[in-house]
């Protein structure tokens, strides 16, 4: 490939429905439920390919980012408004530095096994010869309704066209696109500045690029609203392709993925710290101390510092609800 790829690495947010484990001064990307490396740090070694490493995050975050991966470029973006302007300011950014390449857009909260590289690689290949926007897509195992959704259209070797992008669908479509063959939209992602930057520049994501352009990211921000990459470019933008992923993914975005990455006892509990289960089955446990579960079932039970929740493993999702109620008690 004659361009270079600068992997972009998204760091910051703060992962409320990961609440207590994470705080607004604690967000998950810093922390390694179980590994040695936080997940930060093993985002940025997954990227080690790449000729140029970027790590994206708050201004708040960029002394705990240096300090966790200290060989890697920190870009501080004016405010969080979600991933949608903070790729149009990275990529905008990346293009200042590095001219012509392909930019890698990674979160730094995923569980990643496997040979990432290989498929990442071809991604920016398609990114670079097609000139489309690229997602990295994995094959669905269950209806979730938290991840977007492609619609592979014609094959084309090393990619497909996508026909549709559909993001957090209900249930009874979930189940629908599984039967389909739908990807799931893993939320890595490659393109060309010049692809991903004219197709920001027709959405609600405008008045950012145009602020950009003339050296005012600042004001820019001012101008658009806090809304996802998906929901601003993916889900309205033409020449999308998918690149079906060659490894095993999960997004460690709720409470009960930890069920889908730990190994569990005998009765289904999946735990991280250290747990007592008594006549208990199918929980999530995960605490800094010892927890006790005794009689009860399909729980989230998550105690760090002086904070507990406890949630049915079905409402994990409302995690963020219980976090925006904290913060409007200065609480979180």
């Amino acid at each position: 490939m004659d361009r270079p790829i600068a992997a972009v690495v998204l760091a910051g947010g703060t992962g409320t429905r990961l609440y207590p484990a994470t705080r607004s001064d604690r967000p998950k990307q810093f922390l390694s439920f179980g590994d040695e490396q936080s997940m930060l740090e093993a985002t940025v070694e997954r990227a080690g390919f790449a000729d140029e490493v970027y790590v994206l995050t708050r201004p708040a975050f960029r002394d705990d980012v240096e300090t966790l991966v200290p060989d890697v470029a920190v870009l501080t973006e004016p405010e969080p408004k979600d991933t949608g302007p903070a790729l149009a300011y990275a990529t905008h950014r990346v293009r200042e530095e590095v001219g012509p390449c392909v930019v890698l857009a990674l979160p730094s909260d995923h569980h990643i096994e496997g040979d990432f590289a290989s498929t990442a690689r071809r991604a920016c290949r398609v990114a670079a010869d097609t000139g489309r926007l690229v997602t990295i897509g994995v094959e669905p195992d269950r209806p979730a309704t938290g991840y977007g959704y492609v619609e592979p259209g014609d094959d084309r070797g090393a990619y497909f066209e996508v026909e549709s992008f559909t993001e957090k669908p209900g249930r009874e479509r979930a189940e629908r696109y599984l039967d389909d063959g739908y990807y799931w939209n893993s939320g890595t992602f490659a393109w060309t500045p010049e692809a991903f930057l004219d197709a920001a520049a027709d959405t609600e994501l405008g008045p950012l690029v145009a602020a950009l352009d003339d050296g005012e990211p600042e004001q820019g921000y001012e101008t658009v609203p806090s809304i996802s990459v998906d929901y601003a470019v993916m889900e309205s933008a033409a020449d999308i392709a998918v690149v079906p992923a060659d490894y095993e993914w999960d997004d460690l975005g709720t409470w009960d993925a930890l069920a889908r990455v730990f190994e569990t006892d005998a009765d289904g509990n999946a735990a991280l710290g250290d747990y007592l289960a008594l006549e208990a089955a199918d929980n999530v446990i995960a605490s800094d101390g010892h927890v006790s579960a005794v009689g009860v079932e399909d729980l989230v039970i998550a105690s760090f510092d002086d904070r507990t929740l406890v949630a049915d493993r079905d409402a994990v999702q409302r995690v963020r609800d219980v976090v925006e109620q904290l913060k409007t008690r200065e609480a979180f």
